[in-house]
């Protein structure tokens, strides 16, 4: 396989500079680390209801798994295998829950990637905005898991999720120029943001995420603020057809190279 190595670190899921003593006692099974995450993230949702600091609720704007752990570390200084109480967890939405996963699954020398979509099984008949986590070990096939969900009461078997519990954005996006999906019942839980723009976004954050640069859940680049505000038109239409059928193909080196194409790569300011 040539093109890109999911088992290597990219910008944001670095961990070179966190200290070996952080990440001693960290299991080699992969499963078991995606199930570490629950006890080293909450959500903000959930925070609020201890006795936090306002600043604390800020941790959701960390893009690197290193900031994460520095900031885990900052709170309670065991390593990460010991997981941590609910008030010293960092304060992190799904895609912190997926991004620091993956950052440990690729210290393990497992592939991984971080995946943006939407999971079907919160709330039923819509598809909420989400990120999971993909492995696989040697060539077999990729397993999808939700580390998040293995905290929850949501799923039968959050390690290894079925075929339709989750879909990319690109997924979402084939589905829905087919006709087989209702673009006005995705989007993002707890606000107005349905419809076709948020599953055009997730798919450019996927296809990011799939070229290891793993991008906050709101962060905009390219025509993305254009196509949230309905100014664009067919063209960009196709270029998101592009993008479902090339993170479908799964090919790492046509990755690579539609992803350095224009709009879509992501800016160096988002990538710290």
């Amino acid at each position: 396989m040539t093109g890109i190595d999911y088992a290597a670190a990219g910008p944001l899921t670095d961990l070179s500079t966190v200290s070996r003593a952080a990440l001693d006692g960290l299991p080699d099974d992969p499963v078991a680390l995606c199930a570490l995450a629950p006890r080293l993230v909450i959500q903000p949702t959930d925070a609020g209801q201890l006795d936090l600091s306002p600043g604390r609720f800020s941790e959701n704007q960390l893009r690197p798994a290193a900031s994460l752990i520095r900031a885990l570390l900052t709170l309670d200084p065991a390593p990460l295998a010991a997981g941590r109480a609910p008030d010293q967890r960092v304060v992190g939405t799904c895609r912190h829950f997926a991004v620091l996963t993956c950052a440990l699954l690729r210290r393990r020398g497992i592939a991984a990637r971080a995946r943006c979509g939407f999971a079907t099984y919160f709330q039923p008949g819509f598809g909420l905005d989400h990120w999971v986590v993909e492995f696989r070990q040697s060539a077999g096939p990729w397993t999808r898991a939700d580390p998040e969900a293995m905290g929850l009461p949501v799923l039968a078997a959050p390690e290894a999720l079925a075929p339709g519990q989750f879909l990319t954005g690109g997924e979402a996006w084939s589905q829905f120029r087919a006709g087989r999906l209702d673009a006005s019942r995705f989007g993002v839980h707890g606000t107005e943001n349905f419809g076709p723009a948020e599953i055009r976004g997730n798919a450019i954050r996927d296809l990011a995420a799939l070229n290891r640069v793993e991008t906050l859940p709101w962060d905009e680049w390219g025509r993305m603020d254009a196509s949230y505000q309905g100014r664009t038109g067919a063209d960009y239409d196709h270029l998101i057809d592009t993008i479902a059928d090339t993170c479908a193909a799964d090919d790492p080196a046509s990755l690579a190279a539609l992803y350095k194409s224009e709009d879509l790569e992501v800016p160096s300011a988002l990538t710290t």
